[in-house]
């Protein structure tokens, strides 16, 4: 038996061939092509064109091309966007692994290049193995809050993508008409010219359909363990491998989940009191007003029933919203009529998001507010007491708690 993986008989599994290499192909070309997309649009979903407090990849020049203006309507786009996004991207980590098992006797052949376009696809080989186990590697880790990576999340995981995303274009048209030939293919070849086929197989344990449906089972359990953080209730309880799995932290009005407490955000009681607290808020022509949490209580008050959903993958369902209108503020800050951007400063010191801008069309439509209160009763301190933006569509982070300052201007 051949001891060094550079030689062909020291690949010995009688499982890998063009068929299966090719059913975990279709499949990935399939789902990742959703995740490229889905991630796209929660970068979009961000509005980092709006302000450079949004960009977290103020060097992306052409790569943002496709930016435009995150819509507030239907009220969870987001939620269903970043929950395909993360709840896919965990069910495909087995069809990816068994991938990559399949192929991995090609990552030795010898001579490493045959020919320009054997060179080519090698070369894309390279940056989409090593760019798929990165961004896969980097979204779990995001998933389960771990910021272990170097630098922050948004730039590494968005590069990461259009690198990885390149090479699977170009490993895609590279190997399309082999991709082919191995589904209509049935049995194993007797002859691979790639390499797929041990030349010296072991006895089988299982088929090739066994370990299809062994794959498919893993996905599977994935997918019952993961998606139920997009819902409430029982469904949350099933999502074992999500931080935001489990039950509802607490009981009553405020027993929905959140990523940062008070605590962990540095936000102390004695800041948020009635006493100390004030929201400023800064009009586009300059003039600026001091506002107690009493004062905003008696501005008119509407209601939003909005969702909360993250990055991360999870969400809640609608909650019940009560406060300001953000618009209903700029018209008191001297905006009258349509409203400009606004900058939302958080009472939080430390963070990629205590500071955040929101588009004139979040901060005009109706359902745009600064909460004070949510399923009738008044904010907790988690759930950024004495007040807190939320916006219909947007992403949790741009749903500032603990705001301290409002700043309504063109950014």
């Amino acid at each position: 038996m051949a001891r060094s993986p550079f030689a062909p008989s020291y690949w010995r599994s009688p499982l890998r061939g063009p068929w299966l290499t090719s059913v975990l192909g279709v499949v990935l070309l399939g789902g990742i092509t959703v995740l490229f997309v889905t991630g796209l649009l929660s970068y979009a979903a961000y509005n980092p064109g709006l302000s450079p407090v949004n960009d977290k990849t103020s060097g992306k020049g052409v790569l943002g091309f496709y930016l435009f203006p995150w819509p507030t309507g239907p009220r969870w786009l987001y939620r269903l966007t970043q929950g395909v996004h993360v709840t896919l991207g965990i069910t495909l980590i087995p069809v990816l692994l068994a991938k990559l098992w399949s192929v991995v006797p090609l990552l030795f052949r010898l001579p490493p290049a045959r020919s320009v376009a054997h060179a080519l696809e090698r070369l894309s080989l390279l940056f989409l193995v090593g760019g798929v186990l990165f961004e896969f590697v980097t979204g779990v880790l995001n998933i389960q809050l771990d910021y272990v990576f170097p630098g922050s999340f948004y730039p590494l995981h968005f590069y990461g993508a259009w690198v990885f995303f390149a090479a699977f274009v170009v490993h895609v048209l590279l190997r399309a008409p082999a991709a082919w030939r191995g589904l209509r293919e049935l049995r194993e070849l007797r002859e691979e010219p790639d390499g797929l086929v041990a030349p010296e197989p072991a006895e089988p344990t299982v088929s090739r359909r066994g370990a299809l449906a062994f794959v498919g089972g893993g996905s599977a359990l994935l997918f019952a363990t993961t998606v139920g953080q997009n819902f409430d209730g029982v469904p949350r309880r099933t999502a074992l491998l999500a931080p935001h799995g489990g039950a509802e932290p607490g009981s009553g009005p405020g027993a929905f989940q959140i990523n940062k407490t008070a605590r962990y955000a540095g936000i102390s009681p004695a800041e948020t009191s009635e006493e100390a607290w004030r929201l400023v808020v800064t009009g586009r022509a300059g003039r600026t007003v001091r506002l107690s949490r009493a004062d905003l209580l008696a501005l008119p008050q509407h209601e939003a029933a909005l969702p909360i959903a993250c990055v991360e993958g999870w969400s809640t369902s609608d909650q019940r919203w009560r406060g300001v209108r953000l618009r209903d503020l700029a018209a008191l800050a001297g905006d009258e009529g349509a409203p400009p951007d606004v900058l939302v400063e958080s009472l939080q010191r430390h963070g990629a998001f205590r500071r955040a801008a929101l588009r004139a069309d979040q901060v005009a439509d109706p359902r745009s507010l600064l909460a004070l209160a949510v399923n009738g009763a008044e904010l907790t301190l988690d759930h950024g007491y004495p007040a807190r933006v939320v916006v219909p569509a947007a992403p949790g982070v741009l749903n500032t708690k603990w705001v301290a300052r409002l700043t309504f201007e063109d950014l």
